[in-house]
């Protein structure tokens, strides 16, 4: 398994069902700032202490410090994915939905998260195909993932 970020490219929608089981990319480090973790809380409504509140999460949090909202590492999946592989014939693409997630570990505000994006299923439909991507998320010097979810994508060819 390879640590230097790369992406995976299709000159058509159809090559990708070929490489079902396989590693498709490895993203580039993002931060999760402070600033990032306090505009999502802002933005969701979800502004409990243990993400926003950093005096109270040094004194009573299990991490001695604040941490990502799981919903907010979740929403990276869309960068991720973008990051991870591309098709040059695709004219739309759309999030179809998740089957599968879990949050194993915690985020802490500071970190350097990445995705690592695998394809795990292919489906052919008249004009494009759902395809199910496992997008693993990675914190920088941490072994546990962060998040594992499984993204479904309609993508159309306009053909």
């Amino acid at each position: 398994m390879t640590e230097t970020p790369y992406a995976t490219t299709f000159k058509y929608l159809m090559d990708m069902k070929n490489h079902v089981g396989q590693e498709l990319g490895l993203t580039t480090w993002s931060e999760i700032t402070q600033d990032k973790i306090n505009t999502f809380a802002e933005l969701t409504g979800d502004t409990q202490w243990i993400h926003v509140d950093e005096e109270k999460s040094k004194k009573h949090s299990p991490y001695g410090q604040t941490v990502a909202h799981g919903f907010m590492v979740l929403s990276f999946a869309s960068k991720f994915t973008h990051e991870a592989y591309s098709m040059d014939d695709v004219t739309m693409g759309v999030n179809y939905g998740l089957d599968k997630v879990r949050f194993p570990n915690a985020t802490l505000s500071g970190s350097m998260m990445r995705g690592r994006v695998s394809l795990l299923e292919f489906m052919e439909f008249e004009g494009g195909a759902r395809y199910k991507l496992k997008v693993v998320f990675e914190c920088k010097g941490v072994a546990k993932p962060v998040c594992v979810a499984e993204f479904v994508v309609q993508a159309y060819t306009g053909k």
